[in-house]
């Protein structure tokens, strides 16, 4: 008897041949599957989110410690006075995304507006304020 006979189940003269075509088949199985949920598992690790609708634009009212929606209208006529660039990123800007490593330059928010940990830009259209150290969206400003 040779291993392509085993694996072909052909001939099954020792015993334990069938045993190890099982627990073979059976730890193929078990590793597909594991390959299949690591990366879900590790998204999941990885992000937080509470009610954010992947793809929908989600705007926060207050949950951050952000622009003010009483600040808003004057923090925008602030960007276009401060003729800030806007770029473009093949992504939608939803606040819990994040943003390339380069090529966007975040600004720091004026204290007029409120003391705030976060940076903003305008990305696609969208002013957004952002965690600086991990680009992450908190706020997208409208």
């Amino acid at each position: 008897m040779n291993w392509v006979e085993l694996l072909a189940g052909e001939s099954f003269g020792h015993p334990l041949a069938k045993e190890f075509i099982m627990r073979n088949r059976l730890l193929a199985i078990v590793a597909i599957a594991g390959a299949v949920s690591a990366p879900i598992a590790a998204k999941a690790q990885s992000e937080i989110t509470t009610g954010v609708v992947r793809g929908a634009p989600v705007v926060i009212d207050g949950d951050v410690d952000g622009i003010p929606v009483d600040q808003r209208p004057a923090f925008h006529q602030y960007i276009i006075r401060e003729h800030v660039p806007e770029f473009t990123i093949p992504d939608q800007v939803v606040v819990g995304g994040v943003l390339p490593e380069n090529g966007v330059t975040y600004y720091d928010v004026p204290q007029t507006f409120g003391v705030t940990p976060y940076r903003y830009t305008v990305v696609n259209g969208r002013t957004i304020l952002v965690e600086p150290r991990t680009r992450r969206i908190v706020q997208v400003v409208e």
